[in-house]
This record gives structure tokens, C-alpha cells and sequence, in this order.
């Protein structure tokens, strides 16, 4: 945590580690990630995830993890902002069980754990922030996330190395507002976050 320049507290960091061992109980049975090893958990997910913690808006927002699995980026991001509301999608039902076990075990409050594929999900208003973690191409997110968003929404798409061609192949809707990189100790590969707007 003090490597990515944030600080926890006590029963945040204790929740960070709760995640993780249902993570990997859970894992045996249902296969919810091929990273087994629980130090390359904490690495690939945990630390992974968190590096785009400072990009998240200020309190009161509402974000949408579209595509989110075993509830990365979305579950270690609602138990760093407490005053963020963060929507987990999936349409896969083994994974959002255990989401739900997650948000039950945790107590996250501000969580919603949301079943459905994502071009079927309508919500009651535009989140402040789209976000994804090895989802899908730009293009297919900004098509499938389309009905999520209102001109002010950020969509945060985070990528291994810049995604060059993805960019190139941006619908006409879709605004480039940067590519930042990011930094995830321990891991020696590249990290980058794309954001887009929708005009």
C-alpha cells in the first residue's frame, strides 16, 4: 500500500486481506482467477487493481465495474472510498455468488453486486465513472457501456501496454482524454489507464 502512496487504515487494510482469503477458498471450487499463488495474488489483483484508486472522483460518485470477474478492480476500490457507491457487473453467476458472499463477509455497504450482461443493464441514472480491467477492446466498451454513460461520465479502461490499434479503431462517438501509465509495485510489465468520454 505505502509503494502505490496510500494509506490505509487498520480495518482497511484487514478487509484488503479478508478479500483475499475468500479469493482464494472460493478458488478451489470455482475457479474464479488462474492466479493461485497467493503473493502473485496480491500483486496481480490486490496492488493491480489500487493503482488506479487516485483516478476515482471525489465523494458522493457513483462508478460502475463493468465485466468485473472475481471483483477486480471493484471490490478492493469500495473498501479503500467508502464514500464512492460501486456497482459490480457480471454475467457470470458463480462469480457474482461470491460477490455477494464478499459483500456479506465484508459488510460493504456501499457495493452492489449487479447480475446481468452488460449491454442489458440499464441504470435509474449515468455513473460518474465507467470502470474496466481486461474487459474488453475500447471499441466494444464504449458500444456496450453506451447506455451507462452521460457526456460527463469517465471511462477508465485499464490496459497492459498502450492499446495502439483499440485507440485507432475508436468509434466516432468515443473522445480520447488520455492514456496514463501506471505503476504497480512488484510487477515488471507495463500498466496503462485510457480515458474516454462518450460525445
Amino acid at each position: 500500500m505505502a509503494s502505490l502512496g496510500l494509506a490505509a487504515t487498520p480495518a482497511q487494510r484487514q478487509a484488503l486481506l479478508a478479500y483475499l482469503e475468500l479469493l482464494i477458498r472460493w478458488n478451489a471450487s470455482y475457479n474464479l482467477t488462474a492466479i493461485r499463488d497467493p503473493l502473485e495474488m496480491v500483486t496481480r489483483h490486490l496492488l493491480d487493481s489500487l493503482a488506479v484508486l487516485p483516478h476515482l472522483p471525489g465523494t458522493g460518485h457513483r462508478a460502475i465495474d463493468v465485466g468485473t470477474g472475481a471483483g477486480l478492480p471493484g471490490v478492493p476500490l469500495a473498501i479503500m472510498r467508502e464514500d464512492v457507491t460501486v456497482d459490480l457487473l457480471d454475467s457470470n453467476g458463480k462469480k457474482t455468488r461470491f460477490l455477494f458472499q464478499v459483500k456479506t463477509a465484508l459488510g460493504l455497504d456501499t457495493m452492489a453486486v449487479r447480475h446481468a450482461r452488460v449491454e442489458a443493464w440499464t441504470p435509474d441514472a449515468a455513473y460518474d465513472v465507467v470502470l474496466s480491467r481486461a474487459f474488453a477492446s475500447l471499441s466494444e466498451m464504449v458500444t456496450d457501456c453506451a447506455q451507462l454513460c452521460d457526456g460527463d461520465t469517465r471511462i477508465l479502461a485499464m490496459k497492459g501496454r498502450v492499446p495502439e490499434e483499440e485507440l485507432e479503431a475508436l468509434p466516432g462517438t468515443a473522445r480520447l482524454v488520455g492514456v496514463t501509465p501506471l505503476e504497480v509495485p512488484g510487477l515488471d510489465e507495463e500498466r496503462h489507464l485510457v480515458e474516454l468520454r462518450l460525445d
